[in-house]
């Protein structure tokens, strides 16, 4: 059995890149094992938003400043801010890290062969638009985190963890 991702191993990994603040609207996928140890903690500082395409641009803001930020959202709001990573992201060339929650992906399933239609769409959409993303399915691969956001900084580049779930498989 694989083991599992838990949301203190991201955590780690966002401290080693001097990550400082997370940008979050709550997802079922992330909250539980992730976003509420982070509000639970002083060392993040939590910026909560509305609407996730509000969070790109608080983001965008955040990495304009010199700051590094991490928005954690659900598939569906990144759906719904397309455009602004679009803009913000390609066009101005800014590095927005996202982490994605892939809410309804099926626990057998990789997120392009889910039956979900939303959840299957993602990683085609972040091909055709040339993002950088990274799936991270358990520990092992919360290791390359910090690297891979350090990378976004200095490119600068946007960049998307996808986030199948969260805890223990069962």
């Amino acid at each position: 059995m694989a083991e599992s991702l838990q949301g203190l191993s991201i955590q780690a990994a966002l401290h080693e890149a001097q990550v400082e603040f997370v940008v979050a609207l709550p997802d079922i996928v992330t909250c539980e094992e992730l976003l509420w140890p982070i509000t639970r903690e002083n060392s993040f500082r939590l910026v909560n938003v509305c609407k996730e395409d509000e969070g790109v641009s608080i983001c965008a803001g955040m990495s304009y400043a010199g700051k590094r930020a991490v928005l954690l959202m659900q598939h569906t709001g990144f759906l719904d801010s397309i455009n602004a990573i679009r803009v913000m992201g390609m066009d101005y060339q800014l590095p927005i890290v996202m982490m994605i929650g892939l809410q309804g992906l099926e626990e057998d399933r990789a997120p392009s062969e889910s039956a979900q239609n939303g959840v299957r769409i993602v990683e085609p959409i972040l091909k055709s638009m040339d993002l950088r993303y990274l799936i991270l399915n358990d520990d092992s691969d919360s290791l390359g985190i910090s690297k891979e956001i350090d990378s976004a900084y200095q490119a600068p580049h946007p960049l998307v963890f996808l986030v199948p779930r969260l805890g223990k498989i069962e």
